[in-house]
């Protein structure tokens, strides 16, 4: 019988028991089945239904379902999946509005701006030649022109806040730019990235299993929950169903020794063809989570699009309070022309810009917010950051020094510490150690911890490896082939 028949089966003889806790003999009895198909559906449920599995005194394997046969972690993780679905799609479909936005509205309202800018600066000259009093259009390009031309002064004078260090620094960083790489990252990307920050590559999903079958070859084919946590960082009640699946997957066996510690045997996964042993894979606290970067945009760059996007506002909110519209564009227009000979015909009548005021003073306000509530929400993904580098920090200390009696409460802050910098709360720390199954013991006034299960299963490991022989990787020597 195959794990899912045999799983099925035990789960409608077992959920009306009114208990959670089954021995593989319980379930045997229970359900009819024999021991063996009993013993491959409790771990098929175990999988499914996050139970743990555990030992007792008389060494006899306990398979444990908090939460009986029922999933109430289901709707929590299906609320996080749809809302992670949505937010990516909202976000697919803010990156395409972007993208739109920068080739058709960024860009080319800042070119009708400037174009509008020049028509009526030319449109003022000539007014004011004609002793017109130089008229809207002069007023507008002298101003523009002016808060450009004070803002080239202000950026790139030698005494400005906001220039380099002296034209000697800026020449030295001018020769180190030239020096490096040049970004071939095209413009839109790098708008979207000022807005919505860099692209995160999806974690591969199958990384994890990968690094948990490299530790099974490399510790000779047997590993315990230490381990699975030592590669992954993953907390104990989502490595022991973990485990519990890849039992199934590859044919491995549960073992347990006389202290009551638990391991896991796969000997089918050790035959291989390498000579070379097969090396352990980095821990966890070798891969400390980084905060990605704001833009991951230069600085220069960063100036640019939001100086594009600044002009974009301050032009169509100027365009609003003057009621440029097309219409009234239109008429400036003929009036530069002189379409008829004394141009008799009256301007058009004031009405709110839409086109050229009303949408693109919308869009860039919405393109600010977007990078603001991003810089707002970082420090509290800063801190989650932090969090998890402390915890990786404070399974480094445990697993590494598990039965040797130096795990100190001291030792523990100080690595949180160290990794996340800030200590972490008491009952931060309390609760992670409660979840890995430390017990506290007092020695000489010093807090120290003391993790029964791993102890027992480091020392199960230590003889179960010992004896576990090479013959078990060899594959034979090649008697056929279709070479031949």
């Amino acid at each position: 019988m195959d794990a899912t028949q045999a799983a099925g089966a035990l789960k409608s003889a077992l959920a009306a028991s009114g208990t959670h806790d089954f021995t593989i003999a319980d379930a045997s009895a229970q359900s009819g089945l024999a021991l063996r198909d009993a013993g491959t559906g409790l771990h098929a449920l175990l999988s499914e239904y996050r139970g743990h599995l555990r030992v007792t005194s008389e060494g006899e394997l306990l398979f444990r379902f908090p939460a009986g046969f029922t999933k109430p972690w289901e709707t929590r993780t299906r609320l996080a999946e749809l809302g992670r679905r949505a937010g990516k799609l909202l976000l697919g479909v803010g990156r395409f509005v972007v993208r739109a936005w920068i080739s058709v509205v960024l860009v080319g309202y800042a070119l009708i701006f400037l174009a509008l800018i020049i028509g009526l600066t030319f449109a003022g000259s000539r007014d004011s030649r004609e002793s017109r009093g130089g008229g809207v259009g002069l007023q507008l390009g002298s101003v523009f022109f002016r808060v450009v031309f004070d803002a080239l002064f202000w950026t790139f004078h030698p005494f400005s806040p906001f220039a380099y260090a002296g034209y000697g620094a800026r020449a030295e960083y001018g020769a180190r730019r030239r020096e490096e790489k040049k970004d071939q990252t095209p413009f839109y990307d790098k708008v979207n990235r000022f807005f919505f920050g860099p692209d995160v590559p999806e974690p591969d999903p199958r990384a994890m299993e990968r690094r948990i079958l490299a530790e099974i070859r490399a510790q000779k084919g047997r590993i315990g929950l230490a381990d699975v946590i030592r590669v992954t960082g993953l907390p104990r009640d989502e490595a022991d169903p973990l485990m519990s699946r890849l039992l199934l997957d590859y044919e491995g066996d549960v073992e347990v020794s006389e202290e009551g510690g638990i391991y896991y045997r796969f000997e089918a996964l050790r035959k291989t063809v390498e000579e070379a042993p097969t090396s352990r894979p980095g821990p966890i606290w070798s891969r400390l989570k980084k905060l990605a970067p704001l833009t991951g945009n230069e600085l220069g760059t960063n100036i640019l699009i939001a100086g594009l996007n600044v002009f974009n506002l301050l032009m169509s909110w100027y365009v609003i309070g003057q009621h440029f519209t097309l219409e009234k564009i239109i008429w400036v227009y003929e009036r530069m022309q002189r379409v008829q000979p004394h141009f008799p015909r009256a301007a058009p009548p004031e009405s709110t810009a839409i086109a050229l005021g009303v949408v693109p003073f919308v869009f860039s306000l919405a393109l600010f917010a977007v990078p603001l509530a991003r810089a707002a929400y970082r420090p509290f993904k800063e801190r989650r950051i932090a969090r998890e580098n402390g915890r990786r920090a404070m399974l480094r200390e445990i697993l590494e020094h598990v039965g040797t009696g130096e795990i100190t409460d001291e030792a523990l802050r100080y690595a949180w510490k160290e990794a996340a910098g800030a200590e972490p709360e008491s009952k931060e720390l309390t609760r992670e150690i409660v979840a890995l199954g430390g017990d506290v013991d007092y020695e000489d006034g010093k807090v120290r911890y003391r993790f029964p299960d791993f102890e027992a299963e480091a020392r199960a490991l230590a003889s179960e490896r010992e004896a576990a022989a090479e013959s078990e990787a060899k594959v034979g020597e090649v008697v056929f082939s279709s070479e031949n």
